[in-house]
């Protein structure tokens, strides 16, 4: 199927009714290769307010497990995410942010399977009290757009051995979204472990792995073809995708862009070889 008609088949699945009735899987083939994340400018610490197990709330270090903050204002407003507006969000230490609530679950059952409307790039069981690992992040600062960075995390039960980092960029009505990109971005760098200790995991491995995607927090969503099993952490490894919200509330992935047009010295080039060729061509025949 096309991408054209493939992102107008996803659009028609949500819009019927008025509102989602399954959960539409992305194909990991929307994917786009990438070596970085859309910023190096990672912003505030972020600081616990709520959460499960050693949340550690009001540790200024920033280092928990299964904690959140919020609500944490957009500065904007986020329109029509499956059919609703949201001013402000909370951002869970697991790989995602909910709205109307924090998240301390740590086992995915698919973004969907969140009691919250959930937007996901890597919903997992993180866990930053390890001394190797990196801490959550957030920028609101900049207008119209939102930067969440979960930078060098590592797992449950405290394990650094192997870490992620990944990146949630969600833009504002008011955003001049350039050429390519759209209204939500998932960007991934090294992604070296996929599942906790708590999630059936040993090693970053196994068990029950990460999940991408959306969910609205009644059972309907948009989650990334190879949630939930084993091998997502390869699969986003190094890449991103962008999403625009449809009419009906819903994400469609953006087309990924085509292949560079070759440069000048590319088309002498290769206009050369294909005279030469025809040259060396003609020689033949008159032998």
């Amino acid at each position: 199927m096309g991408l054209s008609i493939r992102a107008a088949a996803i659009a028609a699945a949500c819009a019927s009714t008025g509102a989602m009735a399954a959960v539409v899987t992305i194909p990991d083939s929307q994917l786009v290769p990438t070596t970085t994340l859309y910023t190096n400018v990672f912003g505030t610490q972020m600081v616990t307010t709520g959460g499960g197990n050693a949340a550690n709330v009001n540790d200024p270090s920033g280092r928990n497990d299964d904690g959140f903050r919020g609500p944490i204002p957009f500065g904007y407003t986020l329109s029509n995410f499956f059919g609703q507006s949201y001013a402000s969000f909370f951002l869970n230490n697991n790989g995602n942010i909910t709205f109307g609530a924090g998240l301390p679950d740590f086992t995915p059952a698919g973004p969907q399977g969140a009691t919250q409307p959930v937007i996901a790039p890597f919903f997992a069981d993180v866990d930053t009290r390890g001394a190797r690992s990196g801490l959550v992040y957030y920028n609101t600062s900049i207008a119209n757009e939102t930067i969440i960075t979960w930078d060098h995390v590592g797992y449950y039960s405290s394990h650094d051995d192997k870490l992620d980092t990944f990146q949630l960029v969600v833009r504002g009505p008011d955003f001049a979204i350039p050429a390519g990109e759209g209204q939500i971005g998932f960007f991934w760098n090294t992604m070296q472990w996929e599942t906790g200790d708590a999630s059936g995991g040993s090693g970053g491995f196994g068990g029950t792995p990460a999940a991408v995607g959306f969910g609205d927090g009644q059972s309907n969503g948009f989650i990334l073809q190879g949630s939930i099993a084993n091998g997502i952490s390869g699969i986003v490894n190094d890449h991103y995708i962008w999403f625009n919200l449809s009419a009906a509330g819903t994400p469609v992935p953006v087309p990924p862009p085509v292949s560079a047009v070759p440069e000048p010295e590319t088309y002498a080039l290769m206009f050369g070889g294909l005279a030469m060729l025809g040259a060396w061509t003609r020689r033949r025949k008159v032998r």
